[in-house]
């Protein structure tokens, strides 16, 4: 992620397409609000989910945003994160609902194989959980089709069964920005207004509106060891293994997830407008550069998401 920017270059980058990126995302917040009757804000706090929120506001005006937002906690997450999502919400005003893949574990709706296993694909089942909680009927993410080939055939509007599961070969035409809104009950759809935008796009508008972001996202030291191409970074939760040796490094995170499977990249850009030149060279999605739940197998996140999850 070092490769540099001509600052000619940087200065020649057109910022004018976000505006219709923008207006087709806050159509689709809207049209979810008129359309269902118990949505909510998938909010992690997270850069798209941020980026999301800032559309939101501007759809509806700060403090009158018409849905809860909703956190599905897996209790490894970023402390940075976690915190900032908290600050946000008081921020706007806005009903925070969160809920914990250890309060599954403790129904015994979640097993771990191990009590090392990850905990990001069981955030599916804490996720159906709270869907049937509170009745919701459309859940709004910032997936966006560029991140990952499952997220790339994906609909704006997704629909998921009773069982909360996608069906990739049953997915409803969106046909001149008409969508088809109808379920049964028991159904709910999954929403994605920033389906179109890439990485460089919403880099480019948190630069544009200023949107302010955990600190993580941004040049920091901290302590990583190499493992299978990626920078994981140690923690309690990742320690090293024999044999790996411990390096403090210069890096940011692209992506922010669970703690065992989110790993940064080797980064010295401290602002947005940096971040926006790094961007620019990237070679390889943020998905693919950081997350370790991804590289199990090609189709790794194309089974998660039958089994219900973002």
């Amino acid at each position: 992620m070092n490769a540099r920017v001509e600052p000619q270059l940087l200065s020649q980058l057109s910022n004018r397409h976000l505006d219709a990126l923008e207006e087709e995302a806050i159509f689709v917040l809207r049209e979810v609000a008129g359309a269902f009757e118990r949505p909510t804000l998938l909010f992690s706090g997270g850069k798209d989910s941020l980026v999301l929120l800032k559309c939101a506001e501007k759809a509806f005006g700060a403090g009158r945003i018409p849905y809860p937002l909703l956190m599905i906690d897996t209790g490894h997450n970023f402390p940075e994160v976690t915190d900032f999502r908290d600050y946000r919400a008081k921020q706007l005003g806005a009903e925070l609902v969160v809920r914990s893949v250890e309060d599954s574990m403790q129904r015994g709706t979640v097993r771990l194989a191990h009590p090392g296993e990850s905990r990001n694909v069981h955030q599916s089942v804490t996720l159906l959980e709270a869907i049937e909680e509170f009745r919701f009927d459309a859940l709004i993410g910032g997936a966006r089709r560029d991140e990952e080939k499952a997220r790339a055939k994906e609909r704006i509007f997704s629909h998921r069964d009773s069982f909360g599961q996608w069906q990739p070969k049953a997915q409803r035409p969106e046909l001149w920005t008409l969508f088809n809104t109808r379920i049964h009950p028991g159904e709910h759809f999954r929403v994605f207004p920033i389906s179109n935008w890439t990485e460089l796009d919403v880099w480019q508008y948190i630069e544009r509106e200023q949107i302010e972001l955990p600190s993580i996202y941004y040049a920091h030291q901290r302590e990583v060891v190499e493992r299978k191409g990626l920078l994981v970074p140690v923690t309690q939760l990742t320690p090293p293994r024999e044999g790996e040796q411990v390096v403090t490094r210069t890096v940011r995170f692209r992506t922010v997830g669970d703690i065992t499977c989110t790993c940064p990249v080797a980064s010295p850009a401290a602002n947005a407008t940096e971040v926006v030149a790094e961007t620019i060279t990237a070679d390889v999605s943020e998905r693919g550069a950081t997350r370790m739940d991804d590289k199990t197998s090609d189709a790794s996140m194309e089974k998660r998401k039958k089994d219900g999850y973002f």
